[in-house]
């Protein structure tokens, strides 16, 4: 077998196992946290070709499909409710609990994760659970096209002058990654064409496998570190974190059950994973703290498809 066949039916393999695939590469981020430093400066690019991979995984037919009649209703209920309806209802039970310097500075960081879009790869993990890819794409989209309206206000409302969040700044970086990723996507399916792109959907999973496995080992070495200086301190913001991860998805997924089992549960899905780390490039300088939640929040990001597969399938299940 030459070294392209065993590259090809490599990235075959990685989307056939992709949700323990996943899960495998958060813990191998965190067994080497010397991958921190040398992963960083390929976040950006990791991100870009997680959307271009989500618009290659969709047909351009399908994907518009999702902007009209009733889809758009539920498009729209979903981002509504995911990015105006959560963000004000957490905001002010964050503002009413706890006190001090360390809720202070956490409570900033649940309000950018609440504020947040979600996750680049959403898409990619409707396809492990073999969920709504289309709608989870479409998801995406409209709630980054919002970001840069609604991220400013809550924080402005929420945090004050203490989270400045630059809405220009935000919006000219979602429109790179948006805009960029679209046309790549694009060209790319011009010259590959539908018929092989359709063929090549494990390699494509394959690749979203890779792509994490490259954004998980460039944020986790903050977590190992403070592991073995503050275990408490990362053990309780983990417990957190997974609280809040699935409580998010699972009230959005509950609010949307009647729109089918399959729909609801892409929305939830959706809904429990945020992209923070998007909001953090935005933000105008954060704690050590802030820093710390939103890198322990991946873990519950990075496990959910394993941990909700047998979920996802027996609720599917006719």
């Amino acid at each position: 077998m030459g070294p392209i066949a065993l590259a090809a039916n490599t990235l075959a393999w990685l989307g056939r196992n992709g949700t323990r695939a996943v899960a495998i590469t958060i813990f191998l981020s965190l067994a080497i946290p010397q991958l921190s430093d040398l992963m960083r400066p390929l976040v950006g690019p990791s991100i870009f070709v997680l959307l271009i991979l989500a618009f290659l995984r969709v047909e351009p037919s399908v994907f518009r499909g999702q902007f009209r009649g009733k889809q758009l209703g539920l498009l729209l209920a979903a981002v509504g409710f995911m990015m105006i309806a959560t963000p004000l209802a957490l905001g002010l039970l964050y503002a009413n609990i706890g006190a001090g310097p360390l809720w202070r500075d956490l409570s900033f960081a649940l309000i950018l994760q609440a504020a947040a879009p979600p996750i680049m790869s959403a898409p990619a993990f409707a396809a492990l659970l073999a969920l709504d890819v289309p709608l989870a794409l479409a998801v995406l989209v409209s709630a980054i096209l919002f970001t840069p309206i609604g991220a400013p206000l809550f924080a402005a409302l929420f945090a004050g002058d203490a989270l400045p969040i630059d809405a220009t700044a935000l919006a000219l970086r979602l429109a790179f990654f948006l805009g960029g990723s679209f046309v790549v996507a694009r060209i790319l399916r011009h010259f590959i064409g539908d018929e092989r792109i359709r063929a090549w959907r494990e390699h494509i999973d394959g690749l979203n496998v890779i792509a994490l496995f490259v954004f998980a080992a460039s944020i986790m070495g903050i977590v190992t570190y403070t592991l073995l200086s503050d275990p408490l301190l990362v053990l309780a913001l983990l417990a957190l974190s997974f609280l809040i991860a699935f409580a998010l998805g699972g009230v959005t997924a509950a609010v949307f059950w009647t729109t089918g089992r399959e729909r609801a549960l892409t929305v939830g899905v959706a809904a429990g994973m945020r992209n923070m780390g998007l909001m953090l490039a935005a933000a105008g300088g954060v704690s050590d703290t802030v820093w710390l939640y939103i890198a322990v929040a991946q873990l519950p990001i990075y496990l959910a498809p394993w941990l909700l597969q047998a979920i996802v399938q027996r609720t599917l299940r006719p």
